[in-house]
């Protein structure tokens, strides 16, 4: 390969570790730089493209629309030639590190299983796991892969299904002592119904009766930020949630939660895409082999 080729591969190589780093010192230390080397590389190749790349000050750094646009490009180039590197090579075992972000009930009850078996698959992967409910933005949070429940938005993201789950309102056996039992849509407006504190796509509780279709919005004293924290305050007797069948099936069996308006359930479901960025082959072997090892080992069915 010619010099220049190679220099430039190099410049890309800098740049993209510095986004997904977040940092020059820490990309100058992957990259077995230092922090001014990895600085001047960035300089010189915004003065070669003739344009700005990275807002920089002493505290924090920020991609440019051309630093975003350039910065997907880089990745499938360089996704290309790992592949071409691994695929000339069988004995080649992916490496490097990887960030996953997943919402609670996701990570706990799919995601948190299953990754001692991912690492020993693995060994030269690493491997970040963030879990939160709220949507992350994996370009900024340079992060690989979320797990995201529910439909997905119109982006750039590519998306891969893992499965789909059923909604249920649950409550623990001493609320539903104290309280009563919920038949009817009057009933169900006197309990403390849990919500969250962030926006969802569903904001209301969908019921039929009758055939015809009714929704109420949650109202109590209680708002939480993720499924989890939701799930164990119904399991203190705090109100009634409405959750993912998943999240809740182990304690409806132990009895620690118990199902109503069951009969009126309208059996809406809810979706689960890992969802990331680039398309098709053009991304890192560690993200392909992690988006393949979930979908052989995850599968969310409509009964979870």
């Amino acid at each position: 390969m010619p010099q220049s080729s190679t220099n430039r591969l190099a410049a890309m190589e800098i740049f993209s570790t510095v986004v997904e780093q977040g940092s020059f010192s820490k990309a100058a230390r992957v990259c077995r730089l230092t922090p001014s080397a990895a600085s001047k590389a960035i300089t010189r190749l915004e003065k070669r493209l003739g344009t700005k790349l990275i807002h920089r000050s002493t505290r924090q750094m920020q991609l440019t629309a051309e630093g975003r646009w350039f910065y997907e490009r880089c990745r499938h180039i360089l996704s290309d030639l790992e592949e071409a590197e691994q695929g000339a090579s069988s004995s080649v075992e992916p490496t490097g590190h990887l960030r996953i972000t997943a919402s609670f009930p996701v990570g706990h009850g799919f995601l948190i299983p299953i990754v001692t078996k991912f690492l020993a698959r693995y060994p030269g992967i690493t491997l970040e796991l963030s879990l939160t409910d709220q949507v992350v933005n994996l370009l900024a949070e340079h992060t690989d892969v979320a797990i995201r429940n529910g439909p997905l938005g119109n982006s750039n993201l590519v998306a891969r299904k893992l499965g789909e789950t059923r909604m249920v309102i649950v409550g623990a056996p001493e609320y539903l002592e104290r309280r009563g039992v919920p038949v009817t849509l009057e009933e169900l407006r006197t309990h403390n119904r849990l919500g969250f504190n962030f926006s969802r796509h569903t904001a209301t509780w969908p019921l039929t009766f009758d055939g015809e279709q009714a929704e109420l919005a949650p109202q109590g004293s209680l708002l939480v930020s993720d499924g989890e924290t939701m799930r164990k305050m119904a399991m203190e007797g705090v109100g009634l949630a409405r959750l993912t069948r998943f999240l809740v099936d182990e304690d409806i069996r132990q009895g620690r939660l118990v199902p109503v308006m069951e009969e009126h359930n309208p059996g809406d479901r809810e979706e689960v895409h890992a969802v990331f960025l680039g398309q098709g082959r053009l991304m890192p072997g560690r993200v392909q082999v992690f988006l393949d090892f979930l979908y052989d080992n995850i599968r969310i069915s409509p009964s979870d």
